[in-house]
């Protein structure tokens, strides 16, 4: 990258000015400290959590990371708010299941990764948590393929998939209530099992705890967990797998 860069500004298509902005490690927008070099570090931009900034806020934060990012992802956004920020950023695309808020860049072509995510959801009241996942992987830049309502109280519906499920390169797990789908998924698949524990479910669930704990607790080997309602965390996960085994195999 450093060699590229002086090599643009020594050919005078890149100003010296254009050249420090992408030297440097952050930038200070007063309000937040944007980490340009986030992606170098980590392989993917850094993402914004969207919840408790405003819009005009967050307006400030996707325009600096769209300068130097082919892509930019905001978690956690309302309706109003994406409103707000689509106003002023009319690119920008709202998804209202998973409350994400996203740009790509269309000149450029995406990588081509082989194989896919899984991304699984015991019922249809976890589909939120899920689609949180499936978007993030697939801004990220990873192909998903998704199976919903397949929980175990009719483990028929996960078998069905089962094939499908188990060629993918990850699997994201999405449940509430007992939360014992990661389990099942995690003793018939031979690739990683992220596990994400929702809110869903009645008094004793605690709002995830009960998900959280089972999981926690799998006896199948492979399962990862993140926390409670955090698809995103799971999505972002699964990418960065799926990414490695694409180096891997390029």
């Amino acid at each position: 990258m450093l060699e590229n860069i002086l090599r643009q500004v020594q050919n005078g298509s890149m100003s010296v000015e254009d050249a420090t902005k992408q030297l440097a490690p952050f930038e200070n927008l007063g309000f937040a400290k944007v980490d340009h070099h986030r992606k170098q570090r980590q392989g993917f931009p850094e993402i914004v959590y969207g919840e408790n900034k405003t819009a005009e806020q967050i307006i400030g934060i996707a325009r600096a990371l769209q300068a130097q990012n082919n892509e930019v992802l905001i978690t956690r956004i309302t309706p109003d708010k994406a409103e707000a920020i689509q106003n002023v950023c009319p690119s920008y695309v709202y998804d209202n299941t998973s409350r994400l808020l996203y740009w790509k860049n269309s000149e450029q072509a995406g990588v081509d990764r082989k194989g896919y995510i899984a991304v699984i959801a015991a019922g249809t009241s976890d589909i939120s948590v899920a689609e949180e996942a499936a978007v993030t992987a697939e801004v990220l830049g990873s192909k998903v393929h998704r199976f919903y309502d397949v929980g175990v109280a009719g483990i028929h519906r996960l078998l069905h998939h089962a094939e499908d499920i188990q060629q993918a390169t990850v699997s994201v797990v999405v449940a509430g209530m007992e939360g014992a789908l990661a389990s099942v998924v995690g003793g018939l698949v031979a690739h990683p099992v992220i596990a994400v524990p929702t809110s869903v479910g009645y008094g004793a669930s605690f709002n995830g705890l009960s998900a959280l704990l089972t999981m926690l607790n799998s006896c199948a080997s492979g399962i990862s967990v993140v926390n409670i309602d955090n698809g995103f965390g799971g999505g972002y996960n699964a990418a960065l797998i799926h990414q490695l085994i694409h180096r891997g195999n390029a």
